[in-house]
């Protein structure tokens, strides 16, 4: 084996801690990194889903409509009656639903309700990275205020937003 490939396993009272040998890492970190491309790979089928748009008066209805169910029938499948079927496709259309009731309204109509969160433009690494760019410039830029207002500012602040990215990023890893 290899110094890069070995990994020792180390037990501390109760909390299990990973540790590559060879850099001194946090084991967790690298799981961090593990998670975000399982994430990106889970999300890739919603990906075109996105750029789909939504029926007017919502899935409910338009799912409902187009396979020949009644709202009286689907009413019975809820065990509800055909005014409240109609006000969970209402709130549905309206953004209103909660994901128990669509989660109960799909499965009346013999659909499964499947949903993700999909980042708007990019990857999940890439908002991340978004995120700790925004706060490293905060940052930075609040420190060279100070440091210009008090005549001691060095400069090169889009060289420290940069470091301060990265520095973020490996503590963000951390956790």
């Amino acid at each position: 084996m290899t110094q890069a490939n070995l990994k020792v396993y180390a037990t501390m009272g109760c909390m299990h801690l990973w540790v590559c040998a060879w850099t001194g890492e946090d084991m967790r970190t690298e799981f961090r990194g593990l998670r975000v491309k399982q994430l990106e790979r889970a999300l890739e089928p919603f990906g075109a889903a996105k750029t789909s748009p939504r029926p007017q008066k919502g899935w409910l209805r338009a799912i409902r409509e187009a396979t020949g169910i009644s709202l009286r029938e689907m009413a019975a499948r809820l065990k509800k009656t055909p005014t409240l079927a109609a006000k969970l496709e209402k709130s549905e259309s309206e953004y209103r639903i909660t994901l128990a009731s669509l989660r109960d309204a799909a499965d009346a109509l013999g659909c499964q309700l499947v949903y993700a969160l999909v980042p708007k433009s990019g990857s999940i690494q890439q908002l991340a990275e978004e995120g700790a760019r925004t706060k490293a410039a905060e940052n930075v830029r609040a420190v060279e205020h100070s440091m210009v207002l008090e005549d001691q500012a060095v400069g090169g602040v889009e060289d420290k937003i940069e470091e301060e990215t990265r520095r973020i990023l490996k503590k963000a890893r951390k956790k």
